[in-house]
């Protein structure tokens, strides 16, 4: 379980700025989407999460322990994985180099190929490639959310996982995270705009300016949005894609 208790971010740029103000939250559902206007705060509550940045208060506490100080890496290692909204590219490392590295242990080449094929990636054709520039966006991101599955963490989160990737990619990442909704053991977050992604949800959770403006089960909040009534009507086309 992960609980935000009166998370603050505050960027001191000479004119003072409050990128999140006050925010707790708990989250303990399987699968939990951030969504919001952009601007509003949901990319750096996730870079919050794993560590890259520091809050400038509040306390963010995993499983009963205080992780606030931690780094990413103390972080990855108390059991956070974070994927970015443009994966990094490791020229000279393979896929299975990548997928080993994540998992912390020495797995097999039959084993690197099952993660990739449950992220639907045809393993014979991408256990040995290079993670550098011949690899499209989709493919990036799928092979990315590889890594995360083979990691097995107590918490992932997604920053806006659809962004830069095509619509037949899209639609195949949608199907991944549907899998991952089924077999996951520990919890995952998403900031996404997406209402494919918000549909498969257990819980989604709203902010805006810096605050959540709403949070519930995916049936109340879902409804809310797509009418504009949870707090986004001042962005254009309200705070989802279809």
């Amino acid at each position: 379980m992960l609980e935000l208790r009166n998370i603050s971010y505050h960027v001191d740029d000479g004119k003072g700025k409050d990128i999140l103000n006050d925010i707790n939250l708990t989250i303990d559902d399987r699968f939990t989407a951030i969504t919001g206007p952009n601007g509003g705060g949901k990319s750096t509550l996730a870079k919050l999460i794993a560590g890259i940045i520091q809050p400038t208060s509040g306390q963010i506490i995993l499983d009963g322990v205080d992780v606030t100080g931690m780094s990413i890496t103390e972080r990855a290692q108390a059991g956070i994985s974070f994927a970015f909204q443009q994966p990094v590219r490791f020229k000279g490392i393979t896929v299975f180099d990548l997928i080993r590295l994540a998992s912390g242990k020495n797995v097999s080449i039959e084993s690197a190929c099952q993660y990739l094929s449950e992220v639907g990636l045809c393993a014979r054709d991408y256990i040995n490639r290079e993670v550098n520039a011949s690899l499209s966006g989709g493919e990036l991101k799928r092979i990315e959310i590889a890594t995360v599955m083979a990691r097995g963490t107590k918490l992932s989160v997604f920053d806006e996982p659809e962004a830069g990737i095509d619509l037949w990619s899209f639609q195949n990442l949608i199907q991944v995270f549907e899998q991952m909704h089924e077999k996951i053991n520990g919890s995952i977050i998403i900031i996404s705009h997406q209402e494919r992604i918000l549909n498969i949800a257990d819980k989604i959770v709203v902010i805006a300016d810096g605050r959540i403006s709403t949070q519930g089960k995916k049936e109340d909040i879902l409804p809310q949005l797509l009418n504009g009534n949870a707090g986004c009507k001042h962005m254009a086309g309200g705070c989802i894609n279809g």
